[in-house]
């Protein structure tokens, strides 16, 4: 029963604001900004850019609420998904008039480098989403250069369990790989960082 809480939670969320009910739009904000505007941040580089793809982002599910369905994931999830792709859109379009403008730079560079930021903020995405154990294991192994016995000592568990929470981390971040391969140009995926290997 626990685990259907954050679902009917999202359920809700979604009928308060279709019957229009401004605080449900509040208590969203409340709940995402932060998220929408680092995701926005880590691929545009930008506070202004970054806060103005939050204003729109809670704009369009103000005026579309319908458009988030719960039986498809959590919420969380649409409004991430929601904010890379206007953020990866501000960035093509950013970088190809700067070129048009006569800026250095090739239309191959200009994928590159919205391929990079948005890899980046895919995986911190789908990093903070990831179960907690796996977050912490991952966070040890990638920002502290623990190995996995390191990091099974830090955490109180055994080594296998360390590497089964490491191996576990990658695979979700492997799973922005996959994606990856069929997605369009608009929604490159992310490859794990390198520290998360060399900790395994």
């Amino acid at each position: 029963m626990a685990k259907d809480a954050p679902r009917r939670w999202d359920r809700r969320m979604q009928q308060r604001l279709a019957h229009g009910e401004a605080a449900a739009l509040g208590e969203l904000y409340d709940r995402f900004a932060s998220l929408v505007h680092g995701l926005a941040h880590r691929v545009l580089g930008d506070e202004q850019a970054a806060d103005r793809i939050t204003r729109e982002v809670f704009a369009h599910i103000w005026e579309n609420p319908d458009a988030y369905d719960p039986k498809q994931g959590p919420l969380r999830s649409w409004v991430a998904k929601l904010t890379h792709e206007r953020a990866v859109r501000r960035l093509r379009q950013t970088e190809s008039a700067a070129l048009a403008r006569g800026g250095e730079g090739t239309t191959e560079d200009l994928e590159r480098k919205v391929r990079r930021a948005s890899a980046a903020a895919r995986a911190d995405y789908i990093v903070t989403a990831m179960p907690a154990p796996l977050r912490a294991a991952l966070e040890l192994a990638y920002f502290q250069r623990r190995d996995y016995r390191q990091t099974a000592a830090d955490l109180g568990v055994t080594e296998d369990e360390a590497r089964r929470r490491l191996r576990l981390g990658l695979q979700l971040l492997s799973t922005a790989n996959d994606a990856g391969a069929q997605a369009t140009e608009q929604d490159p995926a992310p490859e794990a960082p390198p520290g998360y290997r060399r900790a395994l």
